[in-house]
């Protein structure tokens, strides 16, 4: 029997819970030909979502956790819970019940064929959403499909089930600034699209303002382009070119006329102009550089304080862990012999 392991990422939704395993355990449970494990990671909540789920953990062995030390993200808690996923196949959904149960059994038809790899959605509409938020939502995506060598679709979600060698590639990018919407483009594979109609959220309140929704595009484009550093470095190059031929123009016109030069209010808006534009580049070369900073420290991407994952999960994790390990290692091994034989 195949086992799917279903994450769910929680941060506050205590309200939540209780009609996700409602919906979800409805329709898993007319899926009798495969095991569900349930994954919540617990990303830091205030209120009482740990609680909770240590109920249903003691009610169902089924039902795992992982609680964070404080609140590192939503992507964090995605990539804690590949990392411990020991399903045949992975799914990703959110507790708020947007990402809807009911596409679960044509996903796992999809991978049951043997022509995909991973089965994902995407949402065909944005109703229930703010206009400018779903403005700039589209913007965004058309944006990074043409500054990007990635390809993300229009309205896709983090909602996806994937096969166990597109698992272990994801977990295997450990980079500590994550875009999942980006990695899952980059590593590519067979991904069959699911369209539907959006969902709105069935209990409290979404986490993503407009704001933190700008900031995490930012650092999608960051994590996954070079092409903001290419535009500062020619605005730099016209500046230059410009810069020259203004020089020449006063020259001539000094030689050739005498004119004293003039127009002291035109040379200080060229100079705010062209300050704010260095000022900007900076800024573009400082995020790259942070993002380096960042990544350099090698801190871990997330911390638990506490959890009820079995030994078989440890054991599965270690494993795969050692085998990687082990094969470094004859690497390693093959390289220093074939040194000495030289």
């Amino acid at each position: 029997m195949k086992r799917i392991s279903i994450i769910i990422p929680c941060y506050n939704e205590q309200e939540a819970i209780p009609l996700f395993m409602e919906e979800a355990g409805r329709v898993c449970g007319g899926l009798t030909e495969y095991e569900f494990e349930w994954i919540f990671v617990d990303d830091g909540s205030k209120d009482g979502t740990l609680s909770l789920l240590k109920e249903y953990a003691k009610r169902d062995r089924r039902v795992k956790y992982l609680s964070f030390s404080r609140n590192f993200g939503k992507e964090a808690a995605i990539y804690a819970g590949l990392e411990h996923a020991r399903g045949d196949y992975t799914a990703i959904m959110d507790a708020d019940l947007q990402d809807p149960p009911r596409l679960l059994p044509e996903m796992i038809e999809a991978l049951e064929s043997g022509e995909y790899d991973s089965a994902a959605t995407r949402r065909v509409d944005r109703r229930g959403e703010p206009p400018i938020r779903s403005f700039f939502a589209r913007m965004f995506y058309r944006l990074i499909r043409h500054i990007s060598d990635i390809d993300i679709v229009d309205g896709a979600r983090d909602y996806r089930l994937m096969n166990r060698k597109m698992k272990d590639a994801i977990v295997s990018m450990t980079e500590y600034n994550r875009f999942s919407k980006g990695i899952f483009g980059w590593v590519g594979f067979r991904t069959k699209w699911i369209p539907f109609e959006n969902v709105e959220r069935v209990a409290g309140e979404t986490k993503w303002s407009f704001w933190k929704l700008l900031i995490y595009s930012i650092e999608g484009i960051v994590a996954f382009t070079t092409v903001p550093l290419t535009i500062a470095a020619y605005l730099g190059l016209i500046f230059c070119v410009v810069a020259f031929f203004m020089v020449l123009v006063v020259i001539g016109k000094t030689l050739m006329f005498g004119d004293p030069v003039g127009g002291w209010p035109s040379l200080a808006c060229i100079i705010l102009f062209v300050g704010g534009i260095q000022l900007l580049c900076a800024g573009i070369v400082g995020k790259y550089l942070a993002k380096i900073y960042l990544e350099v420290k090698r801190r871990p991407i997330y911390l638990v304080a506490e959890e009820n994952l079995d030994r078989d999960h440890e054991s599965d994790r270690k494993g795969r862990q050692s085998s990687e390990n082990t094969s470094v290692s004859e690497e390693e091994a093959d390289k220093a012999a074939a040194e000495w034989d030289g």
